[in-house]
C-alpha cells in the first residue's frame, strides 16, 4: 500500500482564502445593496416621471380635445423612441369624468380609469404595472398613466451594474495585492525556517531576533527556550555519560586486578581474599548501574503521574526495619526520634527509595558506634522528614554540592558513587519538596525532606 503523503496547511494560502472569501462576500453584499438602493431611487424617479407625464397630458387634453386622435399619434411616435434611464416609456389612457375612454396608447393595460386618484400596482397577463390615476380640477377628464415594473427593474439593474462593475474589475487586483502583502508579511517565517533548517545538530545557539515582527516574537522566544533546554539536556547527558564511564572504570579496573591476583596466586588465603574483593567490586558496580538506571528513569519525568496520599511515618518505619534487619545487636543502628503522622501526595515507592537512600547514606558515612535517627512531623511550613546521624558532619564548603551527581566531597573515604543524594534530590523535586542539608551544633549531620 503506497504511503500517504502528509498534507501541510499553507498559512499563506489559508489567509488569502479567508480574505478573498471575505472580499467576495463584501462585493456580493455591495451588489445587492446597490441594486436595492438603485431600485428605490428608480421607483422615486419614475413615480415623479409618471406624475409629470400625467400633468402634461391633462394640459394637452384640455387644449386639444378636438384633435385627440392627432395627439395620440404624436404621443405614440414619441413613446417609440429609444428610451434611456431618465426617459422611460409611459403608457396612458385619457377619458372623461364618467370613465369613457377618449384615447389610449397601444401598450397601455386595459383597466377602468374610474379608480381612486393616486398610485397603485396591478398585474395583467403575468406582468406587473405601476399606475397613477389623476382627475382634472373640474372633474371633466381622467388621466391614467402606467409603466411596466420590468422597466423599473431593468433600470435598477443598469444602475447597480454601473456601480458594481468597477468593483468586479478591482477585486482580482485586490486579491493580488493581498497575496503579495501576505507573502511579504510572512517572509520572516520563511527566513526563520531556513535558518533552523541550515543548522547542524550541534548548533543550538539562540536564533537571532533582528527584523522579527511582533507576532512572530513569541514563537521565536519559545524556540530559543527550547534550544536552551536542549543544550542543557545534551550537556547534562554528556557530563552524565562521562562521569558514569569514569565511575564504572574504577570498580571494573579493581575487579580486573583482583581477578589477575586470583589467577596468579597459589596461596589459598590470598586466593580467597582476591575472590572476596572481586565480589565486592561486582556488588559496587551493580549498585552503581542500578542507581544510573534509576536516574535515567527519573530524569524524563515532569511530575508524578498519579499522586496518592502517602504517610511519611510509615515510610520511616519501613526504612528503619529494612536497615536494622541485618544488625548484629537487637537495638539496631536506626531508630525513630520525633514520630508524628504526616501525609503528603506522591508516589510511595519513589518516596520509599528516597528515605532508604538517606538512611543508607547516614549509615555509610557515620562512625560504626553511632546511631541514625529518623524524625517525622509537621512544622509551621508543612510536613518534613529528617535523617540525622552522629558522624563528623560535612565541611561547610561541600554542603551546597552534596546533591550533585557523582560528587562525594574532598574528605570522604567511604565507598560510594555519589548518586544516592542526587536521586533523593530528583525525587524531592518531582514531589514539590526541598532537600536540605545541615551540620548539627554539637556534631552530626542531618538531611531533611521538607514540603
Amino acid at each position: 500500500m503506497p504511503a500517504r503523503q502528509s498534507r501541510y496547511r499553507s498559512l499563506r494560502w489559508g489567509l488569502l482564502r479567508v480574505v478573498g472569501l471575505a472580499a467576495l462576500v463584501v462585493w456580493t453584499l455591495t451588489v445587492l445593496f446597490s441594486y436595492q438602493q438603485a431600485l428605490h431611487e428608480a421607483e422615486e424617479m419614475m413615480d415623479g416621471h409618471l406624475a409629470h407625464s400625467a400633468r402634461l397630458l391633462q394640459a394637452l387634453t384640455r387644449s386639444n380635445e378636438s384633435r385627440l386622435d392627432e395627439l395620440a399619434e404624436r404621443l405614440a411616435v414619441v413613446n417609440k423612441r429609444d428610451p434611456g434611464v431618465y426617459e422611460p416609456p409611459v403608457e396612458f389612457q385619457i377619458g372623461r369624468g364618467d370613465g369613457s375612454i377618449l384615447i389610449r396608447s397601444a401598450d397601455a393595460p386595459e383597466i377602468p380609469i374610474l379608480g381612486a386618484p393616486g398610485f397603485t400596482e396591478i398585474e395583467r397577463d403575468g406582468n406587473g404595472w405601476r399606475l397613477l390615476n389623476t382627475v382634472s380640477d373640474d372633474g371633466a377628464y381622467r388621466i391614467q398613466v402606467s409603466q411596466a415594473m420590468s422597466v423599473r427593474e431593468y433600470e435598477a439593474f443598469e444602475v447597480a451594474s454601473h456601480t458594481s462593475l468597477p468593483l468586479a474589475i478591482i477585486l482580482p487586483l485586490l486579491l493580488l495585492a493581498l497575496y503579495l502583502s501576505i507573502r511579504r508579511g510572512l517572509r520572516p517565517l520563511d527566513e526563520l525556517a531556513a535558518d533552523v533548517a541550515a543548522r547542524s545538530p550541534e548548533n543550538l545557539a539562540a536564533l537571532p531576533r533582528q527584523n522579527i515582527p511582533q507576532e512572530v516574537r513569541p514563537l521565536l522566544v519559545a524556540l530559543n527556550r527550547l534550544l536552551g533546554r536542549l543544550d542543557q539536556a545534551l550537556e547534562s547527558e554528556r557530563r552524565f555519560t562521562a562521569d558514569a564511564a569514569h565511575e564504572l572504570r574504577t570498580p571494573l579496573a579493581a575487579v580486573k586486578i583482583q581477578t589477575q591476583v586470583a589467577l596468579a596466586s597459589t596461596d589459598p588465603q590470598k586466593h580467597a581474599h582476591a575472590l572476596q574483593q572481586i565480589l565486592a567490586g561486582v556488588d559496587r558496580s551493580s549498585r552503581l548501574v542500578d542507581q544510573l538506571l534509576r536516574l535515567a528513569r527519573l530524569d524524563p519525568l515532569a511530575d508524578i503521574p498519579d499522586p496518592q496520599p502517602v504517610d511519611l511515618l510509615d515510610l520511616a518505619e519501613d526504612a528503619m526495619l529494612a536497615a536494622n534487619a541485618g544488625a548484629d545487636d537487637d537495638s539496631g543502628r536506626v531508630g525513630l526520634g520525633e514520630a508524628a503522622s504526616a501525609s503528603v501526595l506522591g508516589d510511595s515507592d519513589l518516596l520509599g527509595i528516597a528515605v532508604r537512600n538517606l538512611v543508607d547514606n547516614a549509615l555509610r558515612y557515620a562512625p560504626a558506634p553511632g546511631r541514625v535517627r529518623i524524625d517525622v512531623g509537621c512544622d509551621e511550613h508543612g510536613p518534613r522528614l529528617a535523617v540525622v546521624d552522629h558522624g563528623p558532619g560535612v565541611p561547610a564548603a561541600d554542603l551546597g554540592r552534596l546533591s550533585e551527581r557523582f560528587y562525594r566531597g574532598r574528605e570522604v573515604s567511604a565507598e560510594g558513587s555519589g548518586l544516592g543524594l542526587a536521586i533523593v534530590a530528583r525525587i524531592a523535586e518531582l514531589h514539590g519538596a526541598r532537600l536540605e542539608f545541615a551540620n548539627g551544633e554539637n556534631g552530626g549531620f542531618s538531611a531533611t525532606l521538607r514540603w
